[in-house]
């Protein structure tokens, strides 16, 4: 299956009051190129990530970015209270009241001035072991988004590769119609100037201006060009319906036989309508080719 190198993928996931974000970019790229940028707490596992994104593609820059955030619907606080230290703090006022010989009750309000009841918990953003297999699966998560988004832009290059191969060979087929016209053209012409010689008291080899218009019939003749730019156009069809490791290679080197082939027509046909059309192959020719470039 064609695959694109151009491509975005994104997930994200919450669990364990914290929430993991992925995002990966993907372009164009003669190979595969990771780049990744991780929050603290993830560094460590910097190679894990790559290794997760490199073993999906062959070709391609590829950037990818991992953000950590506390999770916003999270309940739970992020302070406990040491029970302990309340009910020290509570007999401590109790023996201070019965000393001072105050007989209203000990409150909330007294209680809470002693801020030590208090005390941080530890956040998951401060826990990496438990971080990773959360962000692990987002990265895969994210991967697959990628991947199916490369593959549908491969689809739709496909698509516009077939729709141009196709013109390319309408074109070609208007090309061979004028060629064969052209060249009965041409040996009608040379035809009748041995005719125009034969008429006159000259010495001449008959044998000898047949074998010329021959010759030059056969210097203008495009039918070999033709069959095998047909050939290439086939075979580029053919790996395009079998995409494989490699492909992309091929069908490059495809682009180039079919742009030798035309190059080759436009300068023995010596035919301006035939030219024109070169023109227009070439030019489908040419948006083939760039499009090639994002092909992985």
């Amino acid at each position: 299956m064609l695959e694109s190198m151009t491509g975005y993928g994104s997930a994200e996931r919450a669990e364990k009051g914290m929430k993991v974000l992925v995002e990966l970019r993907s372009v164009n790229n003669r190979f595969a190129e990771i780049g990744v940028k991780l929050p603290r707490q993830l560094l460590a596992r910097e190679l894990e990530v790559r290794e997760l994104i490199r073993g999906n593609f062959q070709r391609g820059k590829i950037s990818a970015f991992v953000q950590l955030q506390l999770d916003e619907k999270d309940e739970q606080l992020p302070v406990t209270v040491n029970a302990a230290k309340v009910r020290g703090y509570k007999a401590l006022l109790e023996t201070v009241r019965r000393e001072a010989g105050i007989e209203a009750p000990i409150t909330l309000d007294q209680i809470l001035r002693f801020s030590e009841i208090f005390e941080p918990e530890n956040s998951i953003l401060d826990k990496p072991d438990e971080i990773w297999p959360v962000a692990q699966s987002v990265v895969v998560e994210a991967v697959e988004k990628l991947k199916e988004m490369r593959r549908k832009e491969g689809e739709e290059l496909a698509g516009d590769f077939t729709a141009r191969i196709a013109e390319i060979d309408r074109t070609l087929a208007e090309i061979q119609v004028i060629a064969a016209d052209n060249l009965e053209t041409i040996r009608k012409r040379l035809s009748s100037k041995i005719s125009a010689i034969a008429g006159r008291d000259v010495e001449y080899s008959r044998d000898r201006l047949e074998m010329e218009i021959v010759m030059a019939a056969d210097k203008l003749d495009i039918t070999e060009e033709c069959t095998r730019f047909n050939s290439h156009n086939k075979f580029f069809i053919e790996e395009l319906n079998n995409m494989s490791s490699g492909s992309g290679r091929k069908l490059n080197f495809l682009l180039q036989e079919q742009l030798r082939e035309a190059n080759t027509i436009a300068s023995k046909s010596q035919n301006a309508d035939i030219s024109q059309k070169v023109v227009h192959i070439k030019e489908e020719l040419e948006k083939v080719r760039e499009q090639l470039q994002n092909i992985e």
